[in-house]
C-alpha cells in the first residue's frame, strides 16, 4: 500500500495510467449522459406538482454533486500536499479547481432556472444557494491565488492553505436544508434511505450522476496530463515522449 501509494505521487507514472484510463472514462461518460438524458427527458414520467420543469433536475442534481466532490478531492490532495509534499497534488488542484467552479456554476445556473416555475423567483437568499455562491468564490479564490504567487511552491502552499479553511462550507452545503428552515428541498435519495421519488425517475438521474462522475474524470486527467506536460518539459522521460510523438 505504502508502495503504491508513492507511485502514484510520480507525475510520469500518473501520466500514463490516466492515459490508459481516458478512453474508457470518456466513452463512459458519452454513452451514460446520452443514456441518461434521453431517459430522464423522454420516458421519465412528468411529476405531480412540478410537471415538466422538474426534468432540470437531470443537470442540476449532478452538477452539484460535483461542485462539492471537486473540492473534497482538492481538499484531500492539499492535505497529502503539506504533509507528503507531493507535487502531482498541486497539479491536480490547479487542473480540478476551473472545473469546480464551472459545475458551481452551472449548479447555480440550473438551480435558478428550476426556481423560476417552482418558487417564482430565479434566486433567494436561502441557506443553501447562499453556501453553494460561497463555494463558488472560494474556487475562484483558489484561482486568483494560483496566478497570483509566481513561486510554484509558495503558490500551491497558500492555496491548499484557503482550501482547507474554505473545506468547512462543505457540511455547510449538504445540512443546511437540516439546520434551517429553507425553500430547498432535502435530498431526493439517501444511500441509507428508500429514494422520495419512484424508481422512473430516480433511476434516469443516477445513470446521469454516474456519467458526469465519469465525464469530470476525464477532463481532470487530460488537465492534470498537461499540467504535468508543462511542469515536467525539462526531464528526459518528457523530451522522449516529445520526441516519439514528432517522428510519427
Amino acid at each position: 500500500m505504502k508502495v503504491w501509494f508513492y507511485r502514484l505521487g510520480s507525475p510520469k507514472w500518473f501520466y500514463d495510467i490516466a492515459g490508459r484510463c481516458l478512453p474508457w472514462l470518456a466513452w463512459s461518460a458519452l454513452l451514460l449522459i446520452a443514456i441518461g438524458t434521453v431517459w430522464g427527458l423522454v420516458f421519465a414520467p412528468a411529476d405531480y406538482q412540478q410537471g415538466n420543469s422538474f426534468r432540470i433536475m437531470y443537470i442540476h442534481v449532478p452538477t452539484a454533486f460535483l461542485a462539492q466532490s471537486c473540492y473534497l478531492m482538492m481538499a484531500v490532495a492539499a492535505v497529502i500536499s503539506l504533509v507528503w509534499k507531493m507535487k502531482l497534488c498541486d497539479l491536480v488542484i490547479v487542473a480540478a479547481a476551473p472545473l469546480g467552479a464551472a459545475f458551481t456554476f452551472l449548479a447555480l445556473f440550473t438551480g435558478a432556472v428550476w426556481g423560476k416555475p417552482t418558487w417564482g423567483t430565479w434566486w433567494v437568499w436561502d441557506a443553501r444557494l447562499t453556501a453553494m455562491l460561497i463555494l463558488l468564490f472560494l474556487y475562484f479564490g483558489v484561482i486568483a491565488l494560483q496566478h497570483a504567487i509566481q513561486d510554484k511552491v509558495a503558490s500551491a502552499r497558500a492555496t491548499a492553505v484557503l482550501i482547507l479553511v474554505g473545506v468547512v462550507n462543505i457540511p455547510i452545503i449538504k445540512y443546511s436544508v437540516e439546520w434551517w428552515n429553507t425553500l430547498h428541498q432535502p435530498a431526493s435519495f439517501k444511500l441509507t434511505e428508500k429514494p422520495a421519488m419512484p424508481s422512473e425517475m430516480w433511476l434516469p438521474l443516477l445513470v446521469m450522476v454516474l456519467g458526469f462522475y465519469c465525464f469530470f474524470a476525464a477532463v481532470l486527467f487530460m488537465r492534470t496530463r498537461n499540467e504535468i506536460l508543462d511542469r515536467e518539459r525539462r526531464t528526459k522521460w518528457v523530451r522522449e515522449l516529445v520526441q516519439k510523438v514528432s517522428s510519427r
